[in-house]
């Protein structure tokens, strides 16, 4: 199977998957933004409605730009809702381990997704060795603070690492847009923040970057799905 790296085919006119495309981004970023607001200012009741609203929004994006017989699309659409999951799960008081879960079964749909553009055995190991070093510093830095959540959440680092490397090696190789490796990095540096918030040390700051950064990813991931 060959497959152009430049070539996206959109559903419908163009212009119009453009516009969808710009509404959702703005209706995201407006959530995104009382999503921050309402995190810092202990508002839970408003996390609980903008939340899913702005992970509505990459759903919707993707489903929008979605086309029968697109394997990559498929996968990339099956993460994105896998994630959506994820969301809604963590905004339960006991929903850590399951929201853990589902977003890593959402990782390893990303991979499977990469894996369509650019079979594993052709991903360069010198592209695996930055999220490498990150994570196994991560690693080690969240290893006191684990508990019983230490095999889980060491294996969601392994995925989220793996996850990483497919991106930055399918767009290397010209199998993917930048959009691949961005928004994948930008998810991973979010996951960062998360992990510091929610296992070692709740911190604001954490959370006004870690919120935009994972939204911009998804968001940029499901540009992806109509290629």
């Amino acid at each position: 199977m060959t497959l152009r790296a430049t070539a996206f085919v959109w559903p419908g006119n163009e212009g119009e998957a453009a516009l969808t495309a710009i509404a959702l981004g703005a209706a995201m970023a407006a959530a995104v933004a009382l999503l921050v607001a309402a995190e810092i200012r202990g508002r839970r009741t408003v996390v609980l409605v903008a939340k899913p609203v702005a992970s509505l929004a990459f759903v919707l994006l993707g489903v929008s730009r979605f086309h029968p017989g697109n394997p990559y699309g498929a996968w990339v659409l099956v993460a994105l809702v896998l994630c959506f999951a994820g969301d809604l799960l963590l905004m339960l008081r006991r929903g850590f381990l399951p929201g853990l879960v589902s977003f890593l079964l959402g990782h390893l749909a990303y991979v499977v997704a990469f894996s369509v553009l650019l079979l594993p055995r052709s991903w360069p190991p010198l592209w695996a060795v930055p999220p490498l070093l990150v994570s196994t510093v991560a690693a080690s830095w969240l290893s006191p603070h684990l508990g019983r959540l230490r095999v889980p959440v060491l294996a969601y680092v392994a995925v989220i690492t793996v996850m990483v490397w497919g991106a930055i090696a399918v767009t290397a190789a010209g199998r993917g847009p930048w959009l691949v490796a961005t928004g994948a990095i930008l998810f991973y540096l979010s996951d960062l923040a998360v992990a510091r918030d929610r296992l070692v040390l709740k911190r604001f700051a954490s959370r006004t970057w870690g919120l935009p950064a994972y939204y911009l990813g998804q968001f940029l991931l499901a540009l992806t799905v109509g290629r």
